[in-house]
């Protein structure tokens, strides 16, 4: 009770380290990275400062860049120069990212762990995370389950640490884990996107990933902004069919929902730091109106601190940077 109790003692200096409760380390951040099969050099994402799409030919270095940083993980999502209805390019061994996997892994080794995006929307004519029937415009989840599938066993050939659904379709962690298992890749993970919702903060990513939809939404898949247990419920039939990893996004407007999967599960949470989140500030930066570096750590430490183990974040590279000064 006051004047003996006095919170303010503990606040100065070093001190106020050695009581600090949430750390946020090299450890916890996964760099985002684009891979473009039609890109002949860099291009920079024009509504996301400073996030890439590369060519093949600049994969490797990017990847050496983010290790140099003390980043050792990364999540690699591919560009292909075609695409038709059923995302044909997603799931061949001379694919983009199958190419992407074995250049990293071959330069890099165990210093990187390669993430890969296990998804259809980059791949496909009309956007969407599966098969369509041409008559309703529906997503046919039973049918797209097996294409999971056999990307993920494509990626896992190529040298993938890690398959990271993100499509939504009931049962996709089971089957992907199935195909693995049935290719002898029994120790490769999975971490799933298992409370992913229908955010309207994804808009700069669809402009990085070419991945816009021709028509409809995602809101039959993505799950409704204003529902939590319905978050626990996907988690833990994700859990149920083999998911390694739980993921989350968006991550700031949902930090909720992270620390309620948490406090259920236990299970190791990861949390997307989306693309939406990352322009917003961004832009913010630029018109003077925050100080970018500390809003970008505040936002990630309150990330890390409603209970998420890694964070994969367009601010990785900028974030090691200041945590190594």
């Amino acid at each position: 009770m006051y004047p003996n109790t006095r919170m303010r003692r503990l606040r100065n200096g070093k001190i106020g380290n050695l009581i600090r409760e949430t750390s946020l380390g090299l450890d916890d951040l996964i760099y985002p990275m684009f891979v473009d099969e039609t890109a002949e050099s860099t291009v920079e994402v024009p509504s996301m400062e400073g996030v890439l799409r590369l060519p093949l030919s600049e994969v490797v270095n990017e990847a050496r860049n983010v290790a140099d940083l003390g980043i050792s993980s990364l999540i690699l999502f591919g560009i292909p120069s075609n695409k038709d209805e059923k995302g044909s390019s997603a799931c061949g061994d001379e694919d983009i990212v199958q190419q992407a996997t074995r250049a990293i892994k071959e330069e890099l080794g165990d210093d990187m762990v390669v993430i890969t995006d296990v998804c259809m929307c980059e791949y496909t004519s009309h956007g969407h995370c599966g098969i369509i029937d041409n008559e309703t415009h529906d997503v046919i989840n039973d049918e797209t389950l097996p294409l999971l599938g056999e990307i993920a066993a494509s990626h896992a050939r190529a040298g993938a640490d890690m398959v990271a659904p993100s499509g939504m379709m009931d049962g996709m962690v089971g089957a992907i884990r199935q195909s693995l298992d049935q290719e002898n890749f029994s120790d490769v993970p999975i971490m799933s996107y298992a409370a992913k919702y229908c955010s309207a903060f994804y808009g700069p990513f669809r402009d990085a990933a070419d991945s816009c939809y021709c028509f409809g939404d995602r809101s039959t898949y993505q799950m409704d902004p204003a529902n939590s247990d319905e978050a626990l419920r996907e988690v833990e039939l994700d859990i149920m069919e083999g998911a390694d990893i739980v993921m989350v996004k968006p991550a700031l407007p949902y930090l909720d929902i992270i620390y309620r999967i948490k406090q259920e599960f236990g299970m190791p949470t990861a949390a997307y730091n989306v693309s939406g989140e990352y322009s917003m500030l961004k832009a913010a930066a630029q018109q003077g109106w925050l100080d970018e570096k500390k809003v970008m750590y505040e936002s990630l430490m309150s990330i890390k601190r409603a209970g998420a183990d890694m964070i994969i974040t367009y601010f990785a590279k900028e974030m090691a940077q200041l945590l190594n000064e």
